[in-house]
C-alpha cells in the first residue's frame, strides 16, 4: 500500500512514518501543508492519504480542504483525515463525498495511540470501507432533534448503528457486543425499517447508506 502522509507536526508526522511502516506501508511522501500535500498525490497518485484537518498557515481547515480536492480529482485515492477534536462540521463535510470513490475515514487522533486500532482503520479504509471514530459517531447520534427517527431506536440498535458506521462487518459487530450472527442481522433489519433505509447485501454500500443519513441529518 503506498500513501502520502500530511501532518505539520514534525514529530507526530515521522511517528506516523514509522508506524506505517511497521504496517508495511510505503510512505511515498511526508509533508506539511496542504499545496505540499496536492503536489505530493498528483506525482504518487497513491492507495491513501492520511492528512490532519488543521494545516498551515491558518491552522484551521486546509487539510480537509485538501482532502476534498484530492477526491474530486483523484476519486481511487483512499483518504483518512485526523482531527484533534470531534469537529462535528467538518466530518459532515468529508462524508459528503462517501458515496462516491474509494474508502473513506475521519478518526481522531487519540486513535493512533492505539496501534492495532489505526492499523486496522487503516486498512479498512485502504479497502474502501468507510471509518467513522467511535467519538464521531457518538456525537453525531447524540446531537438530533427529538423527532429524528434516530430516537426510535433501541439502546442496542444504536450500538450496532454505531459500529456499523465504524465499518464493522457483521461478524465484527457479533464479536464486539458478544451476540449471535442471528441477532446482528435482526437488528440491522430493524434498523433500516425505522430509518426509512432499504437493505443491501452489500455491507459496504449499507454503511455508506447509514452514514449518509447520519449526514444529511447532522
Amino acid at each position: 500500500m503506498r500513501v502520502v502522509l500530511a501532518e505539520d507536526s514534525v514529530l507526530l508526522r515521522e511517528g506516523l512514518v514509522r508506524l506505517l511502516e511497521e504496517t508495511g506501508a510505503e510512505v511515498c511522501a511526508a509533508v506539511g501543508d496542504g499545496i505540499e500535500l496536492l503536489a505530493a498525490v498528483k506525482e504518487h497518485v497513491p492507495d491513501l492519504l492520511i492528512t490532519d484537518v488543521r494545516m498551515p498557515p491558518s491552522h484551521r481547515d486546509e487539510g480537509l480542504k485538501a482532502a476534498l480536492e484530492v477526491r474530486a480529482q483523484f476519486p481511487t485515492v483512499a483518504i483518512l483525515v485526523l482531527s484533534q477534536y470531534v469537529e462535528l462540521s467538518y466530518a459532515s463535510e468529508l462524508l459528503a463525498g462517501a458515496s462516491a470513490g474509494a474508502g473513506l475515514g475521519y478518526l481522531l487522533k487519540d486513535r493512533v495511540a492505539r496501534f492495532e486500532d489505526f492499523e486496522e482503520s487503516i486498512q479498512r479504509v485502504a479497502t474502501g470501507a468507510t471509518v467513522i471514530d467511535p467519538e464521531v459517531v457518538s456525537a453525531l447520534l447524540s446531537n438530533r432533534a427529538a423527532t429524528d427517527p434516530l430516537h426510535t431506536l433501541s439502546p442496542r440498535e444504536s450500538q450496532v448503528l454505531g459500529l456499523m458506521a465504524q465499518g464493522l462487518t457483521n461478524g465484527g459487530i457479533a464479536k464486539t457486543l458478544v451476540i449471535s450472527a442471528g441477532a446482528v442481522e435482526k437488528h440491522i433489519s430493524s434498523i433500516f425499517v425505522r430509518l426509512g433505509l432499504h437493505q443491501s447485501a452489500d455491507d459496504h454500500r449499507r454503511v455508506l447508506a447509514v452514514i449518509s443519513f447520519l449526514q444529511r441529518r447532522s
